[in-house]
């Protein structure tokens, strides 16, 4: 009979004892790394703050005494702009006192209710604060037009919105995937505990449209489907893990495994001999492939593939195999010279 067990379980029989080599069913791979489940950042904390625009707390504490800006423990993205104004007036060595000045008049013209570092552009026009306004430039305390100013500055603001963005997606794609990985590892339980396959096959596919990338569970639900007979849906399976990870050997092994079971012996060679070129140390692929040379007469691949799987299984229960085969092969051999 012929090995179809895997590297994965050979090496990791104490986690789950899916498939060893005396069955007829491809195996599968027995867990996937998992990681800690992050939340998404809504905001900014005073210490990110601190640290992107170098500030110190004390310089923080005084600018919320003085009533340029709220007290807070977090900060939004119109804060940030807030603070990149306070920052680039006090650089231009604009005293604190000529802010305040500035910010009250604003907000006379503006109304009580406007907050005119988080809602306007303020900067150092020579020796004069300017602010930009509907499209062009005001002396705030005469409420003098001065000339356009450009939206340089505006426009490196506007990336924190984006990276922040950015950063919600990255997090939302790690939940998505660890998700998938709690559904792969409640199929693993429902096949340990001689689930139904109709739960194992759920669990699997929630899996899959979780994280259409899980190899893992590409192969398991394959394998689900080679159990079941359905060989064209077990096909599909591992086609999919193949195009998720191309150096997945156990993909490729699965296939030789299906297309030996089909009696179609130049595939099942392609794919134990691509499992074998990802992993040449793969003692399941040299096994099979010795069978499969042996039975088309290929005595001398044959050959070398037996002693390549006894060199790196020589004491395990198929080695018995492995050398009654072998010792076959010579002897036939020395008969023929």
């Amino acid at each position: 009979m012929r090995c179809w067990g895997s590297l994965v379980n050979r090496r990791h029989t104490s986690d789950l004892q899916l498939f060893g080599p005396a069955s007829r069913v491809p195996a599968r791979r027995a867990t996937i790394t998992r990681v800690s489940d992050p939340e998404p950042q809504q905001s900014y904390s005073r210490d990110q703050v601190r640290r992107t625009f170098k500030l110190s707390r004390r310089q923080l504490a005084s600018w919320e005494k003085q009533g340029l800006l709220p007290a807070a423990e977090t900060y939004g993205f119109s804060d940030l702009v807030a603070l990149r104004t306070l920052i680039r007036l006090r650089e231009r060595r604009v005293p604190p006192a000529r802010i305040r000045q500035v910010v009250r008049s604003l907000r006379v013209r503006l109304g009580e209710s406007a907050d005119p570092l988080r809602d306007l552009k303020i900067f150092v026009d020579g020796r004069r604060i300017a602010v930009q306004i509907d499209g062009g430039r005001m002396e705030p305390l005469s409420g003098q037009l001065l000339l356009d100013f450009d939206q340089e500055e505006i426009n490196r603001l506007l990336t924190f919105p984006r990276r922040d963005q950015e950063q919600r997606e990255r997090h939302a794609a790690e939940k998505r995937r660890i998700e998938a990985e709690h559904w792969f590892q409640e199929g693993l339980d429902l096949e340990h505990g001689g689930a139904p396959a109709e739960r194992i096959v759920e669990a699997y596919q929630h899996a899959i449209e979780l994280d259409p990338n899980s190899a893992g569970a590409h192969v398991n639900l394959g394998t689900v489907y080679f159990n079941l007979r359905q060989l064209q849906k077990a096909e599909q399976c591992y086609r999919q893990a193949v195009e998720a990870d191309s150096s997945y050997a156990l993909a490729h092994f699965n296939l030789g495994n299906l297309f030996d079971e089909r009696n179609d012996r130049e595939r099942a060679l392609f794919h134990y001999r691509a499992a074998l070129k990802i992993s040449p140390g793969y003692a399941d692929a040299h096994y099979n492939l010795a069978l499969l040379y042996q039975t088309g007469g290929e005595v001398m691949s044959a050959v070398r593939h037996w002693k390549a799987y006894l060199k790196l299984d020589p004491g395990g229960s198929w080695a018995v195999i492995a050398r009654r085969e072998l010792d076959k092969l010579r002897r036939a051999l020395l008969r023929t010279s």
